[in-house]
């Protein structure tokens, strides 16, 4: 029987449990998509369950999809095994946990996004220039502008520094990520119509930031009240009507958006995010252009995943407030 007593601790389950099928469902992608593991949808298929059809699976794969299936389950245990033994921890604690979580996922990204930009940047100058082969030799010359030697040797090693950084740093650098954007631009007006020179790979950053821009700032703004709310009844609302429109808005609108564009955008090898991570898709422009399209696709789902952490933090903490009321 639901009580006010053990409410919380269903609320908390609930919250926890959907997180952790999110990030379940972030490392089958990964295992799916890379490592040729099947998924759980093709042992859905093998069974004709929930309407999917396909060919048989090998022995071998069934397995590893019976594992892929087993996570989720371990994950719900796990959610609701730290729930009980955080038992008297309560929903505003949660929300401020799962909002520090946010915060750094954001500043890990603002630094990938700081620190890879200059990096391919540089490295693109320099391709275009013709200035590898003198500097760092004809082998490295030929190396990159291989989209999948520049990414996994210079992009990733630096993404994976970004985090380290994000982890020791508690600036999340919207200002100074905006001023960048406008100096990119400024410094492209300088050099079209004053030296009368403009690189592909010059836009190519401004939009790169820009996006990071855009999408990484939206979890950071649902955090500090910073969206705008076009109504003319929320503001005069009470802080108890604030918390259960916040409790629903989040319940039924935000976090099943959040569900959708992940679940939608890596539902296969070729769906709108894997498709150009997988193909290490880079600028029409090809070597005259940054080779960073394929994260701008990451975006989407680094925007979704910080949105529905902090939408699961909304509707924890907006529910503390109306069972303490």
């Amino acid at each position: 029987m639901i009580t006010k007593s053990n409410l919380p601790i269903l609320i908390r389950i609930f919250s926890y449990s959907i997180l952790a099928i999110t990030f379940v469902f972030l490392i089958n992608n990964i295992l799916t998509v890379w490592f040729e593991w099947p998924g759980v949808k093709k042992l859905f298929s093998h069974y004709g369950l929930f309407g999917f059809k396909s060919k048989p699976l090998e022995e071998a794969l069934l397995t590893f999809s019976f594992i892929q299936l087993f996570f989720y389950f371990i994950s719900i245990i796990l959610a609701i095994l730290y729930v009980l033994k955080s038992i008297k921890q309560t929903l505003e604690t949660d929300s401020e946990i799962l909002t520090k979580f946010t915060s750094y996922i954001i500043r890990s990204s603002f630094w990938a996004v700081l620190i890879v930009g200059i990096a391919d940047l540089i490295v693109s100058f320099m391709v275009v220039e013709k200035l590898v082969e003198p500097i760092l030799g004809e082998t490295l010359k030929i190396k990159l502008v291989v989209p999948a030697f520049r990414i996994t040797f210079v992009h990733f090693p630096l993404i994976l520094i970004s985090f380290v950084i994000g982890y020791f740093t508690r600036s999340v650098g919207f200002i100074w990520l905006a001023v960048l954007v406008v100096a990119s631009e400024f410094f492209i007006v300088l050099s079209r119509f004053i030296f009368e020179y403009e690189q592909a790979f010059q836009g190519d950053l401004v939009r790169f930031w820009y996006s990071a821009l855009y999408l990484f700032a939206s979890a950071y703004a649902l955090m500090h009240e910073g969206h705008v709310r076009v109504d003319v009844l929320y503001t005069g609302f009470s802080e108890r009507k604030k918390a259960w429109t916040n409790s629903i808005g989040s319940l039924l609108l935000g976090i099943p958006l959040c569900l959708i564009t992940l679940f939608l955008g890596m539902g296969g090898k070729a769906s709108i995010i894997n498709g150009p991570v997988i193909s290490f898709e880079i600028t029409q422009q090809g070597s005259n252009g940054l080779y960073l399209l394929y994260l701008m696709a990451v975006y989407l789902a680094v925007f979704a995943t910080t949105m529905l952490i902090q939408f699961t933090s909304y509707f924890m903490g907006s529910s503390y407030k109306l069972l303490n009321r």
